[in-house]
């Protein structure tokens, strides 16, 4: 899924040709006729979230400058490019007051309006993650800012969003890196307790022999080794929210411990001669399915019912694909950033490319396929060849290594470095270079174009020599020249 572009213009004329350039840059467009119906847009929950406004300033019913006012009292923050006719600074200074990103004057060329949207898109995202790494800092990120578009996701959202107005011991379920963690922080961000600790325990990295105590806490000389008193993640998280990830890990013999913290809201510290109260709230995730290791005896049954109260279940990233494309803008707009790297955002291809893929790692690899590539990036956009793990693994891309050259009997220290060309296996693609590497002769390149046309148009002169912007009679000069049948086969094409 693509991002979607709402072009907001009175011109029909203005409105297609702006609606073909988005096209052809690769994003999603949809048009509307006036002011207020960009807003009914905007609101609409039912069709995908629009990620940047092509706004008119002069329209009958609402204009732009009206548009601009709505958005900044609902406080959203949408890139908007504002389009003019005038090109006054005054205009210009008004409309970026009012919170434009950019503008353009009518009539704007493919190459202005490509710029101005790239950065556009890259300052939104950028300020979105800001805001977002600002709140998750404070302790203030909520299941809002989860960026989602899917049934699925958004069910869980809810549901997360239910459990957080009570005390309900959650469990959130879902494979690795899918982003379980982030729906407990929201929970608790949505709760009272937002502002207090949020403690977390990864069960399945605890040594054996110091799970309770790193837990429950222990006192001085309770144990060889311990010479301090150590007050244990349950009193750490005491006001707040403990989160157990990979709660399915823990040890049977801890369980017994843990479904008494549960039950009595108590904790008995190693060496301790008295319980110690704590008021926590407990959040659990796992990536196994528990009930079929209570089956197996590898997990308390008793526990797993106190725990499973308000199960949520959280999609793979493969199931909500349509979030690829905002995820990754996103990622790519923080390490740029992080990185200090001149990179606008992603291409069409791109996105073609991770929105096709898998993700077993789910969100987590997407982010850390996103910080590669960042890394890597030696222009201002992301395209393919960026990702050419992943290419290797997804159908319709392709990766090819040429072979080293030869090295005429030298011994070297460090093998030969390959070079990594990846392209789409599309049979309309243009090729502009030879099996060398090297750029084709233009008369080569012109060649199969008016074959490629005249295939396309089944031998129709006129329309091919139409398409092809030049008269029939130098059509008929350059097929003689090339060797091209009316039929559009070649005899004798220039290599």
């Amino acid at each position: 899924m693509n991002l979607t572009v709402l072009i907001a213009d009175d011109d029909p004329v203005q409105r297609r040709l702006l609606e073909a350039m988005v096209r052809r840059f690769g994003y999603d467009a949809e048009t509307v006729d006036g002011g207020e119906a960009a807003l009914a847009r905007l609101d609409d929950g039912a069709k995908p979230a629009v990620s940047l406004l092509i706004l008119d300033l002069v329209m009958p019913d609402l204009d732009g400058m009206g548009v601009l006012a709505r958005l900044r009292k609902r406080g959203g923050n949408l890139p908007v490019i504002v389009q003019t006719a005038l090109g006054s600074i005054e205009v210009v200074v008004s409309a970026m007051r009012a919170g434009a990103s950019d503008f353009v004057v009518k009539p704007v060329g493919a190459e202005r309006l490509m710029v101005s949207i790239k950065n556009a898109l890259k300052s939104g995202a950028l300020e979105d993650e800001l805001r977002r790494a600002t709140r998750r800092a404070s302790g203030a990120l909520t299941l809002q800012d989860l960026a989602t578009g899917s049934p699925e996701m958004e069910r869980a959202v809810r549901l997360g969003e239910r459990a957080a107005k009570s005390q309900i011991p959650v469990l959130i379920e879902g494979e690795s890196g899918v982003g379980k963690e982030l729906i407990a922080r929201g929970i608790q961000a949505a709760s009272d307790r937002r502002g207090r600790p949020f403690v977390t325990v990864n069960c399945g990295a605890l040594p054996q022999n110091l799970v309770e105590s790193i837990l429950f806490g222990h006192e001085k000389g309770a144990f060889t080794g311990a010479v301090d008193k150590h007050v244990g993640k349950f009193v750490e998280a005491h006001g707040g929210t403990l989160f157990l990830d990979e709660v399915g890990e823990l040890p049977l013999e801890t369980q017994v411990k843990l479904l008494r913290a549960i039950q009595e809201g108590e904790i008995d510290p190693v060496g301790s001669r008295r319980p110690v109260k704590v008021d926590i709230r407990i959040i659990s995730a796992t990536n196994q399915n528990l009930i079929e290791k209570v089956k197996r005896g590898e997990f308390r049954e008793d526990l797993y019912y106190r725990l499973n109260v308000f199960p949520v279940s959280v999609p793979s990233l493969r199931v909500r694909r349509g979030d690829i494309p905002e995820l990754a803008r996103r990622f790519v707009a923080r390490f740029a950033a992080e990185e200090g790297r001149r990179v606008r955002g992603l291409s069409a291809e791109a996105l073609a490319l991770l929105c096709a893929y898998d993700w077993p790692g789910n969100v987590r690899q997407l982010e850390n396929a996103a910080f590669r590539a960042v890394v890597l990036a030696e222009g201002d956009e992301l395209t393919v060849a960026e990702f050419p793990q992943i290419a290797a693994q997804t159908v319709g891309f392709d990766v090819r290594v040429p072979n080293a050259p030869s090295q005429m009997g030298l011994t070297m220290a460090h093998p030969p470095r390959e070079i990594v060309r990846v392209e789409m296996r599309d049979p309309n693609v243009l090729k502009l270079l030879d099996e060398n590497g090297n750029v084709r002769r233009l008369e080569s390149l012109e060649c199969e174009t008016i074959r490629f046309t005249l295939a396309h148009y089944r031998g129709q002169m006129s329309e091919a020599a139409r398409r092809l912007g030049i008269g029939r009679s130098t059509l008929y000069r350059k097929m003689k020249d090339y060797g091209l049948s009316e039929e559009g086969e070649a005899r004798d094409a220039v290599a």
